[in-house]
Parts: C-alpha cells; sequence; structure tokens
C-alpha cells in the first residue's frame, strides 16, 4: 500500500518546534545567569563609575560572560545547524514537489494523449458506423430490388403456371374422356373373352371331375376287393382254427398231439400275415409314405394276444410314415388267435421284430 505523502505545513511543523523549545532554553538559561550575577556598589559619577566598573569587575562576571558568550555561540551553532537542516528539508521538498509535479505532469501529458486516443477511436468507431450505415442502407436498397425482381418474376411464372395448368386440366379432361371410352370397348372385349374362358375351364372341370369320380369308384371297388379278400383270408384261417380245435377235442390223444403240432405251426407260420393284416385295416397313411420304404418294429405281447408294447427298432428315414407304422400295430389291441397256442409255440411272440413296408400297410 503506499503511504501518505506529507503536506509541506506537515514537513516544517516539527522543526519549527525544536527551533521554539531552543530559543525558550537559550532564553531561560540567559534569565538564570543573569539573576546569579553579585550585588554591585551604588553608582558613583559617571566617569568615576565607569572607571570603577572597569577597575572592579570580579572574576565572577568574567565566567558569567564567558558562559553567556559559549552558550550564545553553542545557540548560534545549533540555530546555524537547524537552519541548514531546515534549508535541506526545503531543497529536499522542493526536489519531490519538482518530481512530482514532473510526474504529474507526465500523468497529465498520458491522459491528454489516452483522451486524444480514445477521441480519435471515437471518431474512427464514428465513421466506420457511418460507412456501415451507409453500407447497411445500400444493402437493404439491394434487397428490397432483388425483391421486387423476385417478386415480378414469381408473379410471371404463377401466370405461366395457371396457363399450364389450364392447360394441362383440358387435355386431362380429354384424356380422360377418351380413357372412358377406350375402357368400354376394352371392358366389353374382356367381358366376352372372360366369359368364353369361363365355359372352358367349366367344360374342363366337368371333364376332370368325370375323371376323378370313375377313378375313385374304380380304387373304392379295388380296396372292396381287397378288404373281402383279406376277412376271406381270415375267416378262412379261423375256420381252419376250430376246425383243428374241434379235432382235438374229439379224437385220441395221439390224433389230438399230432394235429395240435400240425395247426400249431400253420398258425404260427400264418401270425406274421395275420398280424400285417390286422395292422393294414387300422393304419392311417402319412403323406410322406413312399414305396420301398421299410421299418423295423420291436413287438411285445401277452399270451392272450395282447399287444403290451410296439418300438421303432430300425427306422425308415421318415418320421411320419415310422409313427403311422407303430400306430396302426398298437391299433390292434389283442389277437384273440393266440389264445390257444402252446406256450412253446407262443415263446418266439413273446418279443420279437417285424419289418413293415407300405406296400404292406395297404397303400
Amino acid at each position: 500500500m503506499r503511504q501518505r505523502e506529507h503536506t509541506a505545513s506537515e514537513n516544517y511543523f516539527w522543526p519549527s518546534v525544536w527551533a521554539v523549545a531552543l530559543h525558550v532554553l537559550i532564553f531561560g538559561m540567559l534569565f538564570a545567569s543573569f539573576a546569579m550575577t553579585p550585588d554591585l556598589p551604588e553608582a558613583r559619577p559617571i566617569v568615576q563609575a565607569t572607571l570603577y566598573q572597569l577597575k572592579s569587575k570580579s572574576q565572577a562576571t568574567t565566567q558569567t560572560n564567558q558562559k553567556l558568550a559559549g552558550e550564545a555561540k553553542k545557540s548560534a551553532a545549533r540555530q546555524t545547524e537547524v537552519e541548514q537542516m531546515e534549508q535541506k528539508k526545503v531543497e529536499q521538498e522542493e526536489i519531490k514537489a519538482a518530481a512530482e509535479q514532473k510526474k504529474a505532469d507526465a500523468a497529465q501529458k498520458a491522459e491528454e494523449a489516452k483522451a486524444a486516443d480514445e477521441a480519435k477511436k471515437a471518431d474512427a468507431d464514428a465513421k466506420a458506423e457511418s460507412a456501415k450505415a451507409a453500407d447497411d442502407a445500400k444493402k437493404a436498397d439491394d434487397a428490397k430490388k432483388a425483391a421486387d425482381a423476385k417478386k415480378a418474376e414469381q408473379a410471371d411464372i404463377a401466370k405461366k403456371k395457371a396457363e399450364d395448368d389450364a392447360a394441362k386440366k383440358e387435355a386431362a379432361e380429354e384424356a380422360k374422356k377418351q380413357a372412358a371410352d377406350d375402357a368400354k370397348k376394352k371392358a366389353a372385349e374382356d367381358a366376352k373373352k372372360q366369359a368364353a374362358d369361363d365355359a372352358k375351364k367349366a367344360a374342363a372341370a366337368a371333364e376332370d371331375a368325370k375323371k376323378k369320380s370313375a377313378e375313385e369308384a374304380k380304387k373304392s371297388a379295388a380296396d372292396a376287393q381287397k378288404k373281402k379278400a383279406q376277412d376271406a383270408a381270415r375267416k378262412s384261417a379261423e375256420d381252419k382254427k376250430a376246425q383243428a380245435l374241434a379235432d382235438l377235442l374229439s379224437d385220441k390223444p395221439e390224433r389230438q398231439q399230432a394235429l395240435a403240432d400240425e395247426q400249431g405251426d400253420q398258425t404260427a407260420g400264418n401270425f406274421d400275415d395275420l398280424i400285417r393284416s390286422r395292422a393294414a385295416e387300422g393304419w392311417a397313411r402319412p403323406p410322406s409314405a413312399r414305396k420301398n420304404m421299410t421299418v423295423v418294429l420291436q413287438i411285445n405281447m401277452l399270451p392272450d394276444g395282447t399287444v403290451t408294447n410296439v418300438s421303432v427298432a430300425k427306422s425308415s428315414g421318415d418320421g411320419p410314415f415310422d409313427a403311422s407304422a407303430v400306430a396302426a400295430v398298437k391299433n390292434i389291441g389283442r389277437l384273440t388267435e393266440m389264445q390257444g397256442l402252446k406256450p412253446s409255440d407262443f415263446n418266439p411272440y413273446r418279443s420279437f421284430k417285424m419289418t413293415f413296408t407300405p406296400e404292406d400297410l395297404a397303400l
């Protein structure tokens, strides 16, 4: 922080105080010296007094005068020193004042220069603002002229567009009328052509339906014939079995044993065909079934002819066909024809494998 500078009055205060105090001290010492001077005899006539005084000066007076002279000399020396100090301080104050005046003059010049620069800058800014205003005015005028020109151009374009739209509208109406006429003609021709095509398609459909009905009737007859043959074969097998049982019950033991062995071999040989025949009756042909497919099934049965389990031992490669074959065998449920077999004849059918193809399952 900058210290406050002392004024000229403050700089002279303490020296003045010291000078006054010094003078008071000197006058006090003089007063004390005069007070200590011895009493002199009464004065004589002037001439005599003068002579007497000259002759009768005492040693005390001489010492007092010497002391006063010394004090006066010292006081004069102090006064001279004080005056020199005061003079030196005055000179220093003058130098300091000159420096401050110089500093103030420099600051004033700097302020004047700054003010001049600011005035110059303000003048330049004013000129720039004036130039900018003139430029903006010119740009605004140019923009107005451009807007007027663009407006006129847009008006011309709008007028031309309206004329073109009117022409297009007229052309469109003419084209629409022509298109309506063409559409009517084409619709009539298309209707005529469609009617001919529909007649041809109807005739073809009738022919196809006739052919399909004939094929279905033929297939139904073939299926009926096949089923009839299967029923006849099954009935024949049952009749043979019944006859064999009757023979076993009515003949001698030796004859019964021989007939039983013969009947068991024959029945066992026919069981594979019987199982395939019964499975074919309950088989639902999947769309993916094709000729030459082969699936091997593992079949488990009870002595009374009940099918307990059916699984795929070797797949045909077609899952739906394998599943349909398994379902067909399971649908047999129970073969009553196996109830009369001896345990030795039934054992091969307790758990056995059979191969099925679409042809076996009445494709």
